[in-house]
């Protein structure tokens, strides 16, 4: 499978298992605990495979920024998270980085 496509998904589970750390409630949850655990490894592992073909720093730069990016996007549905001006331009600097870095 393309490199690219991998990271993705794993950046898309950095997103999972970064919400599910809400709902563990400080790993007193058993099920979301386990669900969390699972998806951070599942992530890490496909970052991994990512990694022999993308460099390290942009691999994991572009990992973080999509985790970060659909955290702050899917905390405002699920959470109520605000949503500013500020918080919109950064979320669409990350996303320009992260498309800078796929074509450097």
């Amino acid at each position: 499978m393309n490199p690219w496509w991998l990271l993705l998904i794993a950046g898309l589970m950095e997103t999972g298992w970064a919400i599910g750390l809400k709902y563990t409630e400080g790993f007193t949850r058993p099920v979301p605990s386990i669900l969390t655990v699972a998806g951070a490894l599942l992530s890490f592992y496909l970052l991994s495979v990512a990694m022999k073909d993308i460099p390290v720093g942009t691999a994991y730069a572009v990992w973080v920024g999509i985790g970060a990016t659909g955290t702050a996007i899917a905390a405002v549905f699920l959470f109520g998270d605000v949503v500013t001006p500020m918080r919109v331009a950064g979320i669409g600097l990350i996303v320009a980085g992260i498309i800078a870095l796929k074509f450097a």
